[in-house]
């Protein structure tokens, strides 16, 4: 039986205005949602349910005696813990940071919480948000809502799952290579990456950079552009990023009406010989024929991001080098004390960044700018690219990343995350729609990819799919069993904590981020 916690944002939104629910009762459902089925899944790691309450109980308060509210009032939102929460505990998944209560939010925080949402708590990540399969030694491994056995992405993916059991109608992520894509694709969820400076990150370190987006992930497209209207809005603290640029933020909850049938779109499935495992483009040539009966006209696109995986390792190279150089002794085992130094592929990349050459990095920039102006030019001839989410099914979250797709072996860490980590190249906005199961019985996604600026555009042709799909059993969005989660018994709590100390060191590019 539905819950409360089981509504869309936008119709809880509704409900809460017209005075047929009240945030405290919202409340109370997510809670109860948390209590009954995390157990299995481990995806909210920190709570402070007094706190969430007293917010819940304020706003009501506030509604009833007719003060004006913001637009997220009374929502519960999951934060996810690389976020900093003023007041309440932000670990990063790292060990070294399990006392660490900031005494301010961050900026995307500050938005949520000025909207007038009640934060639920924090989501699992991987240590320091390096990685794309959420498992840490402090909280341990977040398994999948469909088979906790299995990854359900990352760097968000402690967001992504509590989206899918109902844990909370909104959640924050972050995308560096598709942290917030892989785990949408993995948990049957919706995440947009926007266009670079969107969303405004006051802690950025890099002038100009397609990495580091921060931003929104939900159950529905409507709910993700809700959230991304506010996450987007100029505050005081987006004077702080230099990448942010002037919008109406709020018109981004106004999506545009689109019109499936007039959509000309572009496919790949391995956007010019990324690797791709055989039983994602099984799938994706199915999702590809259903979707030919339903919009204009569907053709090959002509995109070759092959050499994407290079150009991004270089440019991760100077990434690494400028965010850490101030604090890479911490990542040192023989200094940084008793537990041995936390998340060695940061050193690793950043040992890995002594090494690459000037001449290198500006190679992979020109390049870059190359692989833009053709992936641009795309949207000459076509309204939205279309590719997979993830190029394997998801796998044991003992494994850090599969060694092996089809037989081939995965030289390193970043070969199995080229769909996304390319596109991330590239900066287009991309919008991560869930559509339907795989042969495996879990959660398969779609990459939308549309021209830079247009994030309003390119919901709303996401929005106008996800409508379309709904109505094939095959392509709607999946929901996991709640029922066997409540009754499930799983090591993500103990095993979990293992996974990440015990497993083999990662060479060269192997180091690279997910986040």
């Amino acid at each position: 039986m539905a819950q409360p916690c089981d509504l869309d944002a936008t119709r809880a939104i509704a409900l809460l205005e017209a005075g047929e629910l009240s945030a405290t009762e919202l409340l109370e459902s997510c809670l109860a949602r948390v209590d009954a089925v995390d157990p299995a899944v481990n995806a909210l790691v920190i709570r402070d349910d007094d706190a969430a309450r007293a917010t819940a109980r304020q706003i009501d308060r506030a509604r009833a005696q007719g003060e004006p509210l913001a637009s997220l009032a009374g929502l519960p939102v999951a934060i996810k813990d690389i976020q900093a929460t003023a007041g309440l505990t932000t670990t990063y998944g790292a060990a070294p940071f399990a006392d660490n209560v900031p005494a301010d939010d961050d900026g995307i925080v500050a938005r949520v919480r000025a909207a007038g949402a009640v934060i639920i708590g924090k989501t699992n990540t991987p240590e320091l948000s390096i990685g794309a399969n959420t498992v840490n030694r402090l909280f341990g491994a977040t398994g999948n809502p469909f088979d906790p056995s299995l990854t359900c992405g990352g760097s968000s993916g402690g967001s992504a799952v509590a989206l899918a059991c109902g844990m909370a109608p909104l959640a924050t992520g972050s995308d560096h290579g598709g942290s917030l894509r892989i785990p949408a694709s993995y948990c049957g969820v919706v995440a947009h990456r926007s266009t670079p400076g969107t969303v405004a990150h006051h802690e950025r370190t890099i002038g100009r950079t397609n990495y580091s987006v921060q931003g929104p992930m939900a159950r529905t497209v409507a709910d993700a552009a809700l959230l991304l209207s506010v996450v987007a809005g100029r505050d005081r603290a987006a004077r702080r990023d230099p990448m942010a640029f002037p919008l109406d933020a709020a018109a981004l909850a106004d999506l545009p009406d689109v019109d499936v049938t007039s959509l000309r779109v572009g496919v790949s499935a391995d956007l010019g010989g990324l690797l791709v495992s055989g039983a994602v483009k099984t799938a994706f040539a199915d999702r590809v024929e259903r979707l030919a009966g339903i919009v204009g006209s569907v053709e090959e696109a002509d995109i070759d991001l092959s050499d994407a995986l290079e150009v991004d390792w270089q440019l991760r190279s100077d990434i690494f080098a400028t965010n850490y150089h101030r604090s890479i002794h911490r990542f040192d085992p023989d200094t940084a004390g008793p537990d041995g130094g936390f998340n060695p592929n940061i050193r690793a990349t950043y040992d890995e960044a002594l090494n690459t050459t000037v001449l290198d990095i500006a190679k992979a920039r020109r390049r870059q700018v190359e692989l833009y102006r053709a992936t641009d030019a795309l949207f000459d001839t076509f309204d939205v690219v279309i590719c997979p989410g993830v190029s394997v099914p998801p796998f044991d979250w003992h494994q850090l990343y599969p060694a092996e797709i089809d037989g081939q072996s995965v030289r390193n860490y970043m070969a199995w995350l080229g769909l996304s980590a390319a596109l991330t190249v590239v900066g287009h906005p991309v919008t991560a729609l869930p559509c339907g199961l795989d042969g495996q019985g879990t959660p398969f996604g779609l990459q939308l990819v549309g021209p830079s600026y247009s994030d309003r555009r390119l919901l709303g042709i996401a929005a106008a799919l996800e409508a379309a799909c709904a109505d094939d059993p095959t392509m709607a969005r999946p929901a996991p069993d709640l029922d066997w989660l409540e009754n499930v018994e799983t090591t993500c709590r103990t095993e979990g904590k293992l996974v990440h100390a015990a497993s083999p060191p990662q060479q060269g590019a192997a180091a690279t981020s997910g986040q």
